[in-house]
């Protein structure tokens, strides 16, 4: 399976949390979650998966449903 990971554009830095890389495995659903200035990337083979904390797992991210459904993020009129 494959994994992207989200890279600050300026910094070039993979984005993490508690030192762990944050990963998912589409990456339309991770630009569509994080705008701003990072890009989605493939994550580089050398980071084991140890290393790395699926989006899903995020505390912030503890609301979502998964699979995302991007009905969910729309405001009501």
């Amino acid at each position: 399976m494959s994994r992207y990971a989200l890279q600050g554009t300026t910094s070039r830095d993979l984005l993490t949390w508690n030192g762990r890389v944050l990963v998912h495995d589409n990456p339309a659903e991770m630009e569509f979650l994080f705008a701003g200035d990072v890009q989605v990337i493939p994550c580089p083979r050398s980071i084991p998966p140890e290393q790395t904390l699926p989006i899903r797992f995020h505390p912030q991210l503890a609301a979502v449903r998964w699979p995302l459904r991007r009905e969910d993020f729309r405001c009501p009129t």
